[in-house]
């Protein structure tokens, strides 16, 4: 049985600013990537990811975004924009799809059938799970499914706690997996579990708050870190709540992040601030080209795509939405929405291709990612999409 990820056709402005800059499927919706808990799920790796609107699309450990015309069962389709639990999923006999509140979530093709199309033929079984609207539900999901996530790793062997760790609250939901902790580190279990996965290292001063999931080689430099999902190979440092950093992110200095998503290759700068509250306590809508968006949000801060970047005391309004590859300096507040590739927080300057593949050239490097010949083409396909 093959596990293929459907992305939507055209992801709605609501996906802003992920669309067309990193597959649906390669968001975190909690402490794994949707792409994750459907292999969880289905109890076997992803074969590839259908979807025109990240056609070459090449990251470290994603499968290829694939040809859906060649797609033959045994085999299941599932939607990306569906967060399923991670269970395995069983079906009775003749089932051919997966639903949830009456939407066809999943399809399962027979050995010899070919993938056609979405559609709502055929008996369907009844699945729990998690439905995405856009990009700002993965907070919600994060709300949602991170304390549950972390209370998974309690179940199986980890490392003693750290010498010289103070620990408030139950000391069997701190979980070190070859994590490396300096003396003086704080953990609070109080709320939930705090996991340190391979290769993390925490530095003396780091307070960490439950539930909490920090990936593979990720570095916590100090500050208040709570309620928050890290993605492998992050910097974080300062305060920062609620915030989901899918993988390769840093912010290294002071400032708060707070109900926030930020995608691969983010560089904050120090002092960056976001705002996560209206000053009026009222639902927080997005500011997009095709509209406003009512998110029903009451803490949204910053929806950051891939490879932006801020100037040192950047503030970052309610509900911003920064662009993949811009770059924030100049006027310190910025507006709740930053085209792609913007050259400063404000004006119409844009920042061009070459210049974009330099800084990453420069960049992957220092996280151990090469910006190999698939990588280059996926970059200034990129590009070519989010300026076209």
């Amino acid at each position: 049985m093959r596990l293929y990820l459907l992305e939507p056709d055209l992801p709605g402005p609501a996906w802003a600013p992920f669309a067309g800059i990193r597959p649906i499927a390669e968001l975190r919706a909690g402490a794994w990537l949707i792409r994750e808990r459907w292999e969880a799920a289905v109890g076997t790796a992803a074969s590839g990811i259908i979807g025109s609107h990240v056609a070459g699309f090449c990251d470290v450990d994603s499968p290829p975004v694939v040809d859906p015309g060649s797609i033959v069962g045994p085999a299941v389709v599932v939607r990306s924009t569906f967060v399923p639990p991670r269970v395995a999923l069983s079906f009775s006999e003749g089932v051919v799809r997966m639903t949830h509140g009456g939407t066809t979530v999943a399809w399962l093709l027979a050995d010899g059938e070919r993938w056609r199309e979405p559609h709502d033929e055929g008996n369907g079984h009844e699945v729990e799970g998690l439905p995405l609207r856009g990009a700002f539900d993965l907070v919600t999901a994060l709300e949602r499914l991170l304390a549950s996530d972390c209370l998974e790793f309690t179940a199986a062997p980890a490392d003693p706690i750290p010498a010289g760790s103070i620990v408030l609250g139950d000391p069997a939901l701190v979980v070190c997996l070859d994590a490396r902790v300096e003396p003086g580190v704080v953990f609070d279990t109080r709320r939930g579990a705090v996991v340190l996965t391979e290769g993390v290292d925490v530095r003396s001063g780091t307070r960490l708050e439950g539930p909490l999931f920090v990936g593979p080689g990720t570095v916590l430099l100090g500050g208040q870190l709570r309620r928050s999902a890290f993605g492998p190979h992050c910097r974080v440092h300062g305060e920062v709540s609620d915030t989901t950093m899918i993988g390769y992110a840093n912010k290294s200095h002071d400032g708060f992040l707070g109900h926030s998503v930020l995608g691969h290759w983010v560089n904050l700068g120090a002092g960056t601030i976001t705002s996560n509250l209206k000053n009026t306590y009222g639902e927080i809508r997005l500011e997009l080209p095709g509209g406003r968006i009512e998110t029903g949000r009451m803490n949204l801060g910053s929806l950051i795509a891939d490879h932006a970047k801020t100037a040192i005391g950047t503030l970052l309004p309610t509900g911003a939405v920064i662009g993949a590859g811009a770059n924030l300096f100049g006027a310190t507040a910025v507006p709740k929405r930053v085209p792609p590739f913007a050259w400063g927080s404000e004006g119409p300057d844009r920042l061009d291709l070459e210049g974009f593949v330099r800084i990453a050239a420069r960049v992957m490097p220092r996280r151990g990612v090469a910006l190999t010949p698939e990588r280059e083409r996926w970059l200034r396909a990129l590009y070519a999409r989010a300026t076209g």
